[in-house]
């Protein structure tokens, strides 16, 4: 069997084995299956990662939780994951930082959002994620299907590019339940949820939305860019186009 066919494979029977799952038995079986081996977890800290990270501290706090630092971030967000660090007692974060060289030769006032936004999420995210990522065979993302109509069709499993697994134990969860069980746990809201913020990435792309609004249309408002590069839908990296933000997003 090829590479692709097996990859393709070895997802179409994880989608199959562990649809309908409870989600904690869900991620409890993902991290010790044999199919998935090496597995982190990739984390922005964001407005709901406090769910998913909990979901797995409980069962396994050495898992590598990977958090990309782009220089870019808002001071709330590292505040917030020093926090849910300590107090999920994850022991092996690792934080991801753009290479100082490329940052000085290809974003040197630190604009390049501005201009090329795909080119500065491709220096600050998509190479310090892809590095680390060469160690893993599997990684866990807290994609939605509600989040956009990019994720609507989200998958358990989905194979990257015949290189790794990509898990989204909570591709059908919904925002209520997201809240519900935060609140049952106890575990802390990100400080700018009450600001409006749905979903937060960096500072400069990331604006509060109106409660009409679907929760990532802040991110790189006036533009139709959708995704920051991360993430690949049906094997395709998802960058949407070379738009500039306005000043006001």
């Amino acid at each position: 069997m090829s590479e692709q066919n097996s990859f393709t494979a070895r997802v179409a029977g994880l989608n199959k084995d562990y649809r309908g799952q409870p989600t904690r038995l869900f991620i409890e079986q993902v991290l010790h299956d044999p199919r998935l081996s090496r597995i982190a977890l990739v984390s922005s800290f964001g407005a709901e990662s406090a769910v998913l990270l909990h979901l797995v501290a409980r069962v396994n706090p050495a898992t590598p939780v990977l958090f990309i630092d782009t220089g870019k971030l808002f001071p709330e967000t590292l505040v917030y994951q020093q926090q849910l660090t300590e107090q999920l007692g994850l022991t092996d974060l690792r934080i991801l930082r753009p290479d100082p060289e490329a940052l000085a030769a290809q974003d040197p006032d630190g604009r390049l959002h501005q201009v090329a936004p795909n080119s500065c999420c491709e220096l600050r995210k998509v190479r310090p994620l892809q590095q680390a990522l060469s160690g893993f065979d599997a990684w866990i993302s807290g994609r939605k299907r509600y989040q956009s109509d990019t994720r609507a069709d989200l998958d358990y499993f989905e194979n990257e590019q015949d290189q790794r697994i990509k898990i989204n134990p909570l591709a059908h969860w919904t925002p209520q339940e997201l809240e519900d069980y935060r609140q049952q746990h106890q575990l802390p809201a990100h400080p700018l949820v009450v600001q409006g913020y749905r979903s937060i990435g960096c500072a400069p792309c990331t604006s509060p939305v109106a409660g009409h609004e679907a929760s990532r249309a802040g991110r790189w408002r006036n533009s139709t860019k959708r995704e920051c590069g991360i993430h690949f839908v049906n094997g395709r990296i998802q960058r949407l186009d070379t738009t500039p933000i306005s000043q006001a997003a």
